[in-house]
């Protein structure tokens, strides 16, 4: 498995809006309907078939549980090539929601145009912005890989979400996310993933 890093969005950028399907409810849902009445905002770049996320999926769920009731708007979003990747298809990730007990929208962007948007590269891929719909943090999970032997903790992401929720910057110390390379439709690969 090819690990890819994030590309490492510029702290600050504004959070980029989208209007995509929830494979779960069948709503179709945007920015504004994840940050309402929420006092900061995680986008999470997933799919159904990367080891490194089956890595961690158990951590993601956790992290909803424990972070939507204290304030945390999530959406995760899966951008793949469903035609190459048909494991990743919205039904799929409709059982994958289920399996995985994810409380938050796991969203189709089927034109791939949300992933470009928010410059993603990979799978996991973490955005946390402020109340002001800022980029606070972007980047790892935790140092935990599939090979690694780690414990999964979600330490860095978590410490960014604490920070945040109480009114503070987070570290300014962010190492990227590590995962596989989201997979683009022939042609539709942006610039920043060649």
């Amino acid at each position: 498995m090819a690990a890819t890093p994030s590309t490492m969005l510029p702290l600050g950028t504004d959070a980029p809006d989208f209007d995509l399907v929830d494979t779960v409810s069948g709503d179709r849902l945007c920015l504004a309907d994840i940050q309402r009445d929420r006092c900061a905002v995680l986008i999470m770049f997933l799919c159904n078939h990367c080891p490194f996320v089956k890595h961690v999926r158990s951590e993601l769920a956790k992290i909803g549980r424990d972070y939507q009731p204290r304030g945390l708007g999530i959406a995760a979003i899966s951008s793949n090539d469903v035609a190459k990747y048909p494991d990743d298809s919205p039904n799929k990730m409709k059982a994958e929601a289920r399996s995985a007990g994810y409380m938050f929208p796991y969203l189709f962007d089927e034109h791939q145009s949300v992933a470009k948007a928010y410059r993603a590269a990979c799978t996991p891929d973490f955005y946390l912005f402020d109340e002001r719909g800022k980029l606070v943090y972007r980047g790892q999970l935790d140092d935990s890989r599939p090979s690694n032997g780690l414990p999964v903790t979600g330490d860095d992401l978590r410490a960014a979400i604490e920070a945040v929720l109480a009114g503070k910057a987070p570290s300014g110390d962010q190492k990227p996310s590590i995962g596989c390379n989201i997979k683009w439709k022939a042609g539709n690969e942006p610039d920043y993933a060649r």
